[in-house]
């Protein structure tokens, strides 16, 4: 990260932290003619756009396709919203300022894609965006980590595109910095909601012990008196990968079960303990 990078992010937290300061008053009616400046102030953040060659980026990092549900916290303007909705997607925007919703409309309609870009004026906390396969977001890092633990009850291989701000010690899976025709707020993070794996699992021939920090695994294979550390453990959504001894497991996580292939040949099956 280079200094004026930096200098650039230092300056936005601080316009945004000072946005915050009175953000608890209600959002007032939308007013006809409203054009957005970069820098007014918002419920939780100040509006900065997402450059439009970064919000390709992120959508191409999410790989959206026609069959998934965007939704993009903080939508500002509708273009994230807007430029999904034009690769077949159905795209919503959670926006809390109504000049911001209603001129979002606007902008759908003049690109001709109302019936698949919407908008709603809510407060994102209040929000239920559980059924979307893909969410974007600009937001302050206190504010990404105040929505971690509720995006990662989502639905494993949710796809989590941000642009610039992290999610603290969650390790994004892929980063992405814009080198041409994006001037500033260049740099997108992916992470993809991995399942749930911590705990007991019990195989044929023993148990597997899984510890998890994210999407990284470690943990043991238990076999009689046999104790096999585990190494190299990853999820990628659903799909699990890791090695124990000589072998590689690769498999897939469905609720309470999981099962897939060893490198040595043959197949495996675990169940979470107690279910």
């Amino acid at each position: 990260m280079n200094m004026s990078y930096r200098v650039r992010q230092l300056v936005l937290v601080l316009f945004l932290s000072v946005a915050v300061v009175g953000s608890g008053a209600l959002a007032q009616p939308a007013k006809e003619g409203f054009q957005p400046q970069v820098g007014q102030a918002g419920k939780d953040v100040i509006w900065v756009p997402t450059p439009q060659t970064l919000v390709d980026k992120m959508l191409d990092m999410a790989k959206v396709t026609p069959k998934d549900y965007v939704m993009d916290l903080g939508s500002g303007d509708g273009r994230t919203v807007i430029t999904a909705a034009k690769r077949g997607a159905q795209a919503r925007g959670i926006e809390y300022n109504p000049d911001m919703v209603e001129l979002s409309k606007r902008n759908a309609a003049k690109e001709g894609v109302s019936d698949k870009a919407t908008f709603v004026n809510a407060d994102l906390f209040e929000s239920d965006f559980s059924d979307a396969t893909v969410i974007t977001l600009f937001l302050l890092p206190d504010i990404n980590i105040r929505l971690r633990p509720k995006i990662l009850d989502m639905k494993p291989g949710t796809r989590v595109v941000s642009n610039s701000f992290t999610m603290g010690e969650w390790t994004a899976d892929e980063t992405f910095t814009a080198a041409n025709g994006c001037g500033s707020w260049c740099t997108a993070y992916l992470w993809i909601v991995p399942a749930k794996v911590e705990g007991t699992w019990q195989l044929p021939q023993g148990e597997l012990a899984l510890k998890q920090n994210f999407q990284l695994v470690s943990g043991a294979l238990i076999s009689g008196n046999v104790t096999t550390p585990i190494t190299n453990g990853r999820l990628n959504g659903d799909q699990i990968s890791f090695t124990a001894g000589a072998n590689q497991y690769t498999g897939r996580v469905n609720g309470n079960v999981m099962e897939g292939n060893v490198s040595s040949g043959g197949s495996w099956k675990a169940s979470r303990a107690g279910k």
